[in-house]
């Protein structure tokens, strides 16, 4: 901060420090970021050139690449376009030096009769602007550097004193009448090559006199960035001398560029700008013209036209081309000249034809005149180096051959000993241990029963039982009895979890029941054994009855479809005459309903939970007898149904709504007590017959007759 509002001053070796002004501190302020911008750059530069340089040969090759944009001509044009229009102007001057002038120079120096060609060279524009003590830039410098008040204004007038009367200088006071109009007071002209530009002198000075005090360098060096500390040295802080402006370190610049250019052998590539908005596909036939006029792409071609468009050394000529004549192949010893003057007489060329180079077909004759010849020269050399190689390449296929068949033999014989060594082995220890096969594990018969088992295990894996119902198993040598056993176990129980695993959830359900069927009534009850194949479902009635059960039973319970576990129509049978009454029964997760079949009326409900017990017999009939808990109507004591097929599905239905298999009693005495109106005891006798029967017997009591299953 004190660096940006303050400078430093050395007088008669005294130091003195003096505060900027609002102005000298702006301009402080932006010779800081210019100088911060270059050298930062420059460090960038220097960091790239070294990373990219070779080091591991110590021979360098380098190709450059130098991009111009081209000349820049603007409404206004101030330091930063006369800077790069005057280095296009160094860049041309070089074009023209190392294409026309040395083309043409040359062919004066070899004594070659030529018309020159007329080309503009602006080696008079480049003088105007650099030429020492005269130049635009040492009078720029000049103004910058003198002691006093020193302006854009006073430049513009030095300059019209000095450079006012050059061709390619104007000024609104040196042109014509006619000129003045288009030029403003505080601007010049300088006629360049690639058109007329106006440059306006606002700024020059400041623009051109970035000069850093050395309190800002002094700050800069004690930054904490190194790469900061690094561009700037402690040497310019004792350095008195004072520093170059920008155009002359942009000078000094150029010239170091047109130096390393001149070393080189240039090739260059011409962009041509089509148009002036940047739209594709358009050419404006003004903007090209005036391009390829002021680029000296004319005069270019006219000299490559007019001179030799293809040329080479006398070494080079005779030493591709002697072969085409006799006195100079195989070899010519005499001067390379010489050699060439005799080629040429043999080809029988005109002496226009290479003495002015013309005709370009005069050296295409002499490559065609080669080419042909070639094929003699190839033939020859090939025929040799084939027979050669070929020579060699059998002689060494040959040695190879040999070599390779006698390894090979004695390699395949070997094999062949080792295998036949294993196989005796093998068939040895295989008929020992065939013959001790039946005695314990032992070192002889250990590999014959190992093969044994191996062949047991391939055998059992490709016959292995794919479902329960299988019940083969593959027989087992004695040595595998054991094991076989256990791999049957193990087989069955991973068919039963895979059986399990894959059961969907109604399945499952489907085969609890018939599960818990089993162990009610297996052995049990004679139609059992008719149940098993038959699946047990939620409803056994029609899908419109079942709706108008729903709407009769919603009215007396929530949520009555969840809790339905069981539908199914029966006859029941009354207990004061046995009159059979079709009903329909209901069983729910927690009651039991007996609906009238026609009007569909609840004539009776009972809670699960109160119910006492369950009476069948061990026949095949379908009657089952619920035992009600005692209430004041003796009529609703017990209640006698027939499920007829159905029976064993409506007990394990309402078994499993109960959860409670104690209630359940089979009886094998051929008949169930029950109690009747009035606290009489009733009667259901079962009995065995020729066909299906219930009726009332003549003793008053329910006679039910099945069939022997």
């Amino acid at each position: 901060m004190n660096a940006l509002v303050n400078k430093t001053i050395e007088a008669n070796q005294e130091t003195m420090c003096s505060p900027l002004n609002r102005d000298q501190a702006i301009y402080a302020r932006d010779a800081l970021a210019k100088a911060l911008y270059e050298r930062l750059f420059t460090w960038l530069v220097g960091k790239l050139n070294a990373s990219l340089q070779s080091k591991a040969s110590k021979r360098k090759t380098l190709m450059g690449l130098l991009d111009i944009y081209g000349f820049e001509i603007f409404q206004k044009n101030s330091f930063e376009q006369f800077c790069i229009n005057y280095c296009n102007e160094k860049l041309q001057q070089l074009f023209i030096e190392l294409t026309l002038k040395s083309e043409q120079e040359e062919y004066q120096k070899e004594g070659i009769e030529w018309v020159p060609v007329e080309y503009f060279n602006n080696k008079i524009i480049c003088d105007l602007v650099e030429e020492r003590h005269k130049g635009i830039i040492a009078i720029l410098d000049e103004e910058c550097l003198r002691p006093g008040d020193a302006s854009d204004s006073t430049f513009l007038h030095k300059l019209e004193n000095v450079v006012g009367k050059h061709a390619h200088f104007l000024s609104h006071s040196t042109a014509s009448n006619k000129i003045r109009k288009t030029i403003e007071r505080n601007e010049f002209r300088l006629v360049h090559y690639a058109g007329d530009v106006t440059y306006n002198v606002e700024g020059f000075l400041d623009k051109n006199n970035d000069l850093l005090y050395r309190d800002l360098k002094k700050a800069m060096m004690e930054s904490k960035n190194w790469i900061v500390q690094n561009a700037f040295t402690s040497e310019e802080l004792f350095d008195k001398k004072r520093p170059n402006t920008a155009a002359t370190q942009f000078k000094i610049s150029l010239s170091s560029l047109m130096n390393t250019l001149m070393s080189k052998e240039p090739w260059y590539i011409r962009c041509i700008k089509p148009n002036d908005n940047k739209w594709p596909g358009v050419f404006d036939d003004n903007i090209v013209a005036h391009q390829v006029k002021y680029l000296g792409l004319m005069e270019n071609l006219r000299v490559r036209r007019a001179g030799f468009a293809y040329r080479k050394k006398y070494e080079d000529f005779l030493k591709r081309y002697k072969c085409l004549c006799p006195a100079t192949w195989p070899s010519y010893d005499g001067p390379a000249k010489d050699g060439v003057k005799l080629l040429v007489q043999y080809l029988n060329y005109k002496p226009d034809e290479y003495a002015f180079g013309k005709f370009p077909k005069t050296l295409f004759q002499t490559e065609d005149e080669f080419q042909r010849f070639k094929h003699v020269l190839a033939t020859i050399i090939q025929a040799k180096f084939r027979s050669y190689v070929q020579r060699k390449k059998y002689l060494s296929m040959q040695k190879s051959v040999t070599l390779i068949n006698r390894y090979w033999r004695g390699h395949l014989a070997r094999e062949l000993l080792e295998r036949r060594r294993w196989a005796v082995m093998v068939i040895r220890k295989f008929i020992k241990g065939f013959m001790l096969r039946n005695e314990p594990e032992n070192e002889v018969n250990a590999f014959f029963l190992l093969n044994v088992k191996a062949e047991f295990l391939k055998r059992l894996a490709r016959r292995l039982p794919s479902n329960l119902l299988d019940k083969h198993w593959p027989a087992a040598p004695t040595a595998c009895k054991e094991v076989s056993s256990y791999l049957r176990q193990l087989h069955r129980t991973w068919l039963m979890r895979k059986y399990i695993k894959n059961l969907s959830p109604d399945r499952k359900f489907q085969l609890d029941q018939k599960v818990f069927a089993e162990d009610l009534f297996k052995g049990k009850k004679s139609s059992y054994i008719q149940s098993v194949p038959r699946p047990f479902v939620a409803s056994r009635l029609a899908q419109d009855l079942e709706g108008k059960i729903l709407t009769v039973l919603e009215n007396n319970m929530q949520s009555v479809k969840e809790k339905i576990v069981y539908m199914i129509q029966v006859s029941k049978y009354d207990r004061h005459g046995y009159k059979s009454r079709p009903r329909i029964l209901v069983v729910t997760r927690d009651s039991l309903y007996l609906l009238d079949s026609k009007s569909l009326k609840i004539k009776q409900q009972t809670g699960l939970i109160s119910l006492k017990g369950i009476h069948v017999s061990n026949l095949s009939d379908g009657i089952v007898v619920l035992q009600m808990p005692c209430t004041t109507n003796k009529e609703k004591v017990n209640l006698i149904l027939d499920c007829q097929q159905y029976l064993v599905e409506f007990v394990v239905k309402i078994m499993m709504a109960c959860k409670n298999k104690s209630l359940l009693t089979i009886v094998d005495t051929g008949c169930i007590f029950h109690e009747m109106i009035g606290g009489k005891k009733g009667t259901v006798n079962f009995s065995t017959g020729t066909e299906n029967l219930i009726s009332k017997g003549k003793d008053g009591t329910l006679r039910v007759v099945s069939t022997v299953s």
